[in-house]
Formats: C-alpha cells, structure tokens, sequence
C-alpha cells in the first residue's frame, strides 16, 4: 500500500509540475524590454541593448545572476510559507506557482546573460537551459528543436518528471504538523537556489563561449591581409 500511495502522489506531483511548466511558458514569461529597462536602472548595467552585456565584465554579470537567483528564492520562500499552511492539501497548487517563479527566474538569467527568446530556436534553447537546471542532459533531443510544438512538450514532461522524483521525497516534510509553514518556505528556496544555480552555469558558459568565438574571429579578421586597391 505504501508503494502504490507514494507512486499514486508521484503521478500527482508530475501532473502538477507538468501544468505548471507548461502554463509558465504559455502565459508567465518576461517582458525583455522591462527586464532591460530593470537591469540598466535598478542594477546600473550601462546597456542599451542585450547585446551590450558581452562588453561588460563578466564579473558584473556574475553578480546581477546571484541577486536575480537570491529574489527568486525570497519569493518562492514567502509563497511555500504560505501555502505550506496547508500541509499536503496544498502542495499541488504550491507547485504550479513555484514553476512559474523557477521559470521566470531561468529567463531573467537567459535574458542577463544576452540570449534573447524571441525567435522558436532562442525558446528552444531556453528549455534546454530549463532542463539543465533540473539536471537533464537533453542533447538527444537536439534534432528536435525546430519542430517547437513537439520538443517544448517532450522537454517539460522529462523536466516534471525528473523534478517530481526529488519534491516526493524532499515535500514528504510537509506533513508534519505546525511545521509545514517553515519546512514549505525552506524547501521552495532550497527548490529555486538548486534550479537557479545551474541555469547561471549554464548560461554563463555558453556566454563565455560566445565571448571567446567573437574574440578570435576579431583577431582572425585583423590578421587578414589588406586587398588590394581597385584599378577603377
């Protein structure tokens, strides 16, 4: 009986983080021209453009990603607080809101880093930051990423059904008694720290080899010789 109710609460949490996944990229995104207007005016990035944060110190960037994570986690703290009032009851909903606040966190960082998602390739590659930070290795996948409708989907389902695994035995807490308030607001900060770590590695990786790719085309460029001059 204990396998099949801690199997029958799995598919629930799954579900769960499924819609919620799936909600937060349909409707909770950022806005890329307030999150502009945020970095240059309430974290002093003196950019006019996602592309001006590749002139930037990376050390800048670094900073801006630990207080954009550290936001992320007080909010999913204050929201597991809350709902964590409810013990169990209320975990399913919980859920839902806490993949919303992971999600937006992951774009913000996306978005800090100078990688926009505009276009279905730059949304597929926001979902494969997605799940690297839950700790999935997608490359398999990769094939798939211009069919957008079909590999958003698949990615989300393995994301929900990773991270379902590690809320099932870490959410257990939340049964007990009184102590449901503080074990959710630990466990939602613990939850966005986790995913917000390895979104930062992640994007922070593949700008530092964007950096470097534009660095050594510069240098090749320079070390081409002059043409010679038109006759005309």
């Amino acid at each position: 009986m204990a396998g099949a109710g801690k199997s029958w609460v799995g598919r629930r949490v799954e579900t769960a983080l499924t819609k919620g996944l799936t909600r937060a990229y349909s409707t909770v995104r950022v806005d890329p021209a307030k999150f502009l207007l945020q970095l240059r005016i309430a974290y002093r990035l003196p950019v006019s453009g996602y592309r001006g944060v590749y002139s930037l110190e990376v050390s800048e960037l670094d900073a801006v990603a630990d207080s954009i994570v550290r936001s992320g986690m007080r909010i999913a703290a204050v929201e597991g607080a809350g709902f964590g009032l409810g013990g169990m009851l209320t975990i399913f909903p919980d859920l839902g809101i806490l993949s919303a606040i992971t999600m937006r966190t992951i774009q913000k960082l996306s978005l800090l880093y100078g990688f926009e998602f505009n276009t279905d390739d730059e949304i597929a590659e926001l979902w494969v930051a997605a799940a690297s930070a839950a700790g999935i290795d997608i490359s398999r996948d990769l094939l798939e990423k211009e069919v957008l409708n079909k590999f958003v989907p698949r990615v989300i389902q393995r994301i929900a059904a990773r991270a379902s695994r590690e809320v099932v035995e870490k959410w257990a807490g939340r049964m007990i008694p009184l102590a449901s308030s503080a074990i959710g607001a630990g466990l939602n900060y613990w939850f966005v720290r986790a995913w917000g770590e390895r979104a930062k590695a992640h994007f922070r990786e593949k700008h530092l080899r964007l950096r470097q790719r534009s660095q050594q085309d510069a240098l090749t460029a320079a070390d081409l010789p002059i043409p010679p001059a038109s006759d005309s």
